[in-house]
C-alpha cells in the first residue's frame, strides 16, 4: 500500500510506500528535503504535518521535543505515513542543485589503494551509471555493519559507472575498520545515491577556494576534476592540509594539475612536519596557509570546506576575518548518531548543507 504526500510550499507530490519514511520517498523521487544525519538526532529534516496521519518513529527527544510533537511536527527521516498527508517543509533549494533522484546500485570492488597510513582509496564498478553532482556522497552497506555509512565521491561525474571513496580509519568505527581490514577486491556491495547539497554554485561569480583536511579531500577532488574537465575559466586554489608528508596523499595528482592548468593552484600544508625533513612547502595549519597565500583577504571568492570540525571552524574564522561572508562559504558535515544530539543543543553559525 502507498500514500500520497503533498510537500508545501512547492506543491510536489510523492508516493510513500508502507513503512517507508517521508525522507526516503522524497529523495528517491527527486524531491529534496533538508536533512543531515538521517537517523533522527539532528532535527534538520523537521517538517510540519498540516493534514493526515503520521507515525513519528524513532525521533530523538533532543531533536523533536514534546511540545513540537504536540504541534504536529515530525522528522522526515523517521516519520512514516498512515494516510494521504500534507506537510510543510523549509525548502530553500539552490538554483544550481540538479536534484537527481536517489537510486540503488550493485557494486563490485575493483581496487583498494593505500593512500596514506590511515586512509584507503576504494574503487568500485557500478552495475549502471550514476548521475550526480561533484561533491555529493553515497550510502554504502557493509557486511556486519548496522545501517549504511556515508562516504563522499572522489571521482568526477564523467566517470559515472565508477565510484572512488577515500576512507579514513576511525578508532572503534565498525565500517572503516571493515574497509581497512576485511574488504577484498571482487567483493559485491550495495549502495545508494546520490545524496547531499555540497556542490559548486556554478551560477555565482567569483574565483574558487577549496580547503581540505584528511579524507575530506574526496569532495574537492571530484569538484576540481569536474571544473577542469568543463574548462571552467575561474581561478581555482586548493589548500590541502595534513599532519605530515605520509598523510599528504594524492599530492602528485594536484601538482600535475597545477602544471597543466593555468587557472589551478595547489598549496599543501603540513601541521606537524619533522623539523629535520626537507619539506619545502608550508609548515602549519591549512587555514594559515590560505591566509598567507591570499594575504589575509578573501573577498570576491567562494570557499568550499571539507575536513574535520576543528579545521572547518578555524577556516571559517580565517575566511570571515578576511572579509568573506557566510553566503560565500560552503561546507559539508556528516553527523553520526553519537554527536547528533549535541548538534541540536548548540547554535550553528551556518545551515548544514
Amino acid at each position: 500500500m502507498s500514500y500520497t504526500v503533498t510537500v508545501e510550499p512547492i506543491g510536489e507530490q510523492i508516493e510513500v510506500e508502507d513503512g517507508q519514511t517521508i525522507l526516503q520517498a522524497a529523495l528517491r523521487q527527486g524531491v529534496w528535503l533538508p536533512f543531515a544525519c538521517g537517523h533522527g538526532t539532528c532535527a534538520t529534516c523537521k517538517v510540519q504535518v498540516v493534514e493526515g496521519d503520521v507515525e513519528i518513529g524513532d525521533a530523538s527527544p533532543f531533536a523533536l521535543m514534546d511540545v513540537e510533537r504536540d504541534e504536529g511536527k515530525v522528522l522526515a527521516c523517521c516519520a512514516t505515513v498512515e494516510s494521504d498527508v500534507t506537510i510543510e517543509a523549509d525548502i530553500d533549494v539552490d538554483e544550481d542543485f540538479e536534484g537527481y533522484p536517489v537510486e540503488d546500485y550493485a557494486a563490485t570492488v575493483t581496487d583498494i589503494v593505500e593512500l596514506s597510513p590511515t586512509i584507503k582509496g576504494v574503487h568500485l564498478k557500478l552495475d549502471r551509471p550514476m548521475t550526480f553532482q561533484a561533491g555529493q556522497y553515497i550510502n554504502i552497506e557493509l557486511p556486519g555493519v548496522d545501517g549504511p555509512r556515508a562516504f563522499s565521491l572522489a571521482n568526477p561525474p564523467s566517470k559515472a559507472d565508477e565510484v572512488e571513496l577515500h576512507v579514513r580509519l576511525v578508532d572503534g568505527g565498525a565500517a572503516t575498520t571493515y574497509i581497512h581490514q576485511d574488504l577484498k577486491v571482487g567483493e559485491k556491495l550495495h549502495l545508494s545515491g546520490p545524496y547531499g547539497q555540497f556542490f559548486v554554485r556554478s551560477s555565482q561569480p567569483g574565483n574558487l577556494i577549496f580547503i581540505a583536511g584528511g579524507s575530506g579531500l574526496s569532495s574537492p577532488q571530484s569538484m576540481i576534476l569536474d571544473l577542469l574537465e568543463q574548462n571552467d575559466d575561474r581561478q581555482i586554489t586548493l589548500f590541502q592540509g595534513a599532519r605530515n608528508l605520509d598523510e599528504l596523499y594524492n599530492h602528485e595528482l594536484f601538482e600535475g594539475l597545477a602544471r597543466d592548468n593555468d587557472n589551478f593552484s595547489y598549496v599543501p600544508a603540513l601541521s606537524q612536519a619533522d623539523e629535520d625533513s626537507d619539506w619545502q612547502g608550508f609548515r602549519g595549519y591549512v587555514h594559515d596557509a590560505a591566509k598567507e597565500h591570499f594575504d589575509g583577504r578573501f573577498s570576491e571568492h567562494k570557499a568550499y570546506l571539507c575536513g574535520p570540525p576543528p579545521m572547518i571552524d578555524a577556516a571559517i574564522t580565517t575566511l570571515m576575518r578576511g572579509r568573506l561572508f557566510e553566503r560565500d562559504i560552503f561546507m559539508e558535515k556528516f553527523l553520526t548518531a553519537a554527536d547528533g544530539a549535541e548538534e541540536t543543543q548548540r547554535s550553528a553559525l551556518f545551515k548544514k548543507i
